[in-house]
């Protein structure tokens, strides 16, 4: 008997996490190391082969005497370019520049392929191979989470454009002279409707309207975007309102996307996601008041369907599909 298994990992800004995967899209094992800890990319890259070995060993012994078929390497990147297999200009890693880590890799390695894309992208293909988004051919992933990312799947294919860096929604401006981006740019939706965005509005609506909140126990530097949502949940006037803000300015921009590549569905993924109709309520009705008439109701929002401590590893194991 032949077992065929995939790795995929997921870098983060602190952790890097790698698992196998069957199949069926279940994960065998899952292993991590630290990514903040290496700040040359060749070290990095040492690290990197060594846990996935470890890992490929620790499903050797899960599946004892039976034949491993070894399919390849998925990894999702901040910054990731499929074109290339590199990491450009990330925004959340020590080593910077440009990374070349699927040769890195493939020099350390022996396995039958390594691929590397964007985050965000390897969301969608994980969506689209093991979530909400199978049978759809024609969907846009948004996920959220200290930044937001997004994949956009047309006619069955994942688009990356010509520099292999395409459908950064996030950094779109959706408020002109908003919110500093950190790239010369002002108002992004990232800056907005992400978690860290979330909690900059809460702020800023609280020095507005004042008063007392459900939160102020709370040191300022404590309060999460989770925080906001659940007091929100609880009926908390300001956290009420810095929800509603974000799902009517998140709406809007949906709806002004889907102008773009005429989406099926959205499939949204990520923490603030978890807070359900105090963000998603405002969403859809923002999302259908925006819309033009020849798109009204016509595409659906979708909550994703991955497993959150596993849809990383899987979006990225996806890649080898």
């Amino acid at each position: 008997m032949v077992i065929k298994l995939k790795i995929g990992a997921d870098i983060g800004g602190t952790n890097t996490c790698i698992g196998v995967i069957s199949s069926e899209g279940k994960v065998v094992c899952q292993q991590s190391f630290s990514t903040c800890a290496y700040h040359e990319a060749e070290l990095y890259a040492d690290a990197f082969a060594q846990t996935i070995k470890a890992a490929m060993s620790n499903a050797a012994k899960i599946f004892g005497e039976a034949k491993i078929e070894w399919l390849g390497l998925g990894i999702g990147a901040p910054n990731g370019n499929f074109h290339n297999g590199s990491i450009q200009e990330p925004p959340n890693l020590n080593f910077k520049g440009i990374t070349p880590l699927v040769a890195l890799l493939e020099a350390r390695l022996e396995l039958p392929r390594i691929a590397l894309t964007n985050d965000a992208n390897a969301a969608a293909l994980g969506e689209n191979l093991y979530g909400a988004a199978q049978g759809f051919s024609d969907f846009i992933m948004i996920t959220l989470g200290t930044g937001l990312g997004s994949g956009i799947f047309v006619n069955n294919q994942l688009v990356y454009g010509h520099n292999g860096l395409a459908g950064e929604l996030g950094h779109m401006t959706i408020i002109p002279g908003g919110r500093n981006c950190g790239f010369g740019r002002r108002g992004s939706l990232e800056n907005y409707c992400s978690a860290t965005g979330i909690r900059r509005t809460f702020f800023e609506m609280l020095a507005q309207h004042g008063g007392s909140t459900s939160l102020d126990h709370k040191s300022i530097s404590a309060i999460t975007a989770k925080d906001v949502a659940d007091a929100a949940i609880s009926g908390d006037s300001i956290a009420m309102a810095t929800m509603d803000f974000t799902g009517d300015l998140l709406g809007q921009a949906l709806a002004s996307f889907a102008l773009v590549t005429s989406p099926s569905a959205f499939f949204l993924f990520g923490g603030p996601v978890q807070a359900g109709d105090v963000l998603l309520a405002p969403l859809r009705q923002a999302f259908e008041r925006h819309l033009i008439p020849t798109h009204k109701g016509t595409v659906q929002i979708i909550e994703s369907a991955l497993p959150p401590g596993e849809a990383a590893i899987l979006g990225a194991a996806a890649l080898l599909r």
